[in-house]
């Protein structure tokens, strides 16, 4: 059984604390409070995968030195404030088999939940793009099979759009993708 959570926390507090909850039990730090994640629904953990997938694949075929991290790792957004996105991509060395917190993603993927679409679309947008590295969030619709956008380009302008059909460019790091969605049943 987890115990609960203490009052506000720093990130390092935050970490410390949350190693020490029951394997499967999920948990973010948004402005220093702790905010438990629900349990998911089968169609957000096939979609996820599938995202894993195929940017795994992308990257592989792009020859590009860049790892993609699913469910389970945390981006620290500053000293307050941690989530765990569904899927990542960073780029450059790989991080220490150790890691626990990822600083530099450059793609960010959110499949969303009925219980973080307010979240996934509000705070989470806005936190991750106050981080340099980010040029690419994207908010996953499995209930209308859509992917939602957000592109950061080199001038730090932020572009949206909402794809229901084709590929996806993601540049940088350089990558192509499309099939994020289950065939429909």
């Amino acid at each position: 059984m987890s115990a609960p959570a203490p009052g506000r926390m720093t990130a390092d507090e935050f970490i410390a604390w949350a190693m020490q909850q029951p394997e499967g039990e999920h948990y973010e730090l948004v402005a220093g409070e702790v905010v438990s994640m629900a349990p998911e629904r089968v169609a957000h953990g096939r979609t996820k995968f599938r995202i894993v997938r195929r940017l795994a694949e992308a990257i592989e075929a792009a020859h590009l030195d860049c790892e993609v991290l699913g469910d389970g790792m945390t981006v620290q957004v500053d000293g307050d404030t941690i989530y765990e996105p569904d899927a990542l991509v960073r780029c450059g060395p790989p991080l220490d088999d150790n890691a626990i917190r990822v600083f530099d993603p450059v793609i960010v993927v959110e499949v969303v939940s009925p219980s973080s679409r307010a979240r996934d679309a509000g705070g989470k947008l806005e936190d991750y793009f106050r981080m340099p590295s980010v040029r690419h969030y994207l908010i996953v619709k499995t209930e209308n099979r859509a992917v939602i956008h957000h592109e950061r380009d080199a001038t730090g302008a932020i572009t949206t759009r909402t794809i229901r059909d084709g590929p996806i460019r993601l540049d940088p790091p350089g990558i192509e993708l499309a099939g994020f969605f289950p065939p429909a049943r």
